[in-house]
């Protein structure tokens, strides 16, 4: 099957393509049976072959999808515009039934030595705010006796 698709041609950083007509197993860089025009994306000039492309069209040759929509935006042909985005993977969904998985031993003890942490942590708080209250309380009582 006949393709119409772009090649990239030009320097780094600046793209230019050629519209070729080719078999569309080859690669774009590769050999072509026509060049259809060029497009200069960066300046959006295109210079195309409006009858040639139709032609080709008719003989039954595919535009790739960015071909097209550039045939689209230059009116050789009618039609909408496609989307060109890529398709997110599609993820598996893990069904809800499923137990969660056993822990290893490793997991384990990792998750008991964070819980011992997390209190020493939190009698150490406790501590402090012991400490803090009984010295509030103690200026007071020593007022309370001079009076």
């Amino acid at each position: 099957m006949l393709a119409i698709r772009f090649a990239r041609v030009g320097r780094k950083n600046r793209a230019q393509f050629r519209v070729v007509l080719q078999e569309h197993r080859i690669a774009p860089g590769g050999r072509h049976v026509a060049v259809l025009g060029s497009y200069d994306p960066a300046r959006k000039v295109a210079v195309l072959k409006a009858d040639k492309i139709k032609e080709w069209i008719s003989k039954g040759a595919q535009p790739s999808d960015s071909a097209y929509n550039l045939f689209v935006k230059e009116g050789i042909i009618e039609g909408k515009k496609k989307p060109i985005k890529m398709k997110r993977p599609v993820t598996k969904e893990a069904p809800a039934e499923e137990a969660p998985k056993a822990e290893t031993a490793a997991e384990t003890k990792t998750e008991e030595v964070k819980a011992e942490v997390a209190e020493t942590k939190a009698e150490e708080v406790k501590a402090e705010e012991v400490k803090e209250e009984v010295k509030t309380e103690e200026p007071k009582a020593e007022e309370a006796k001079a009076e």
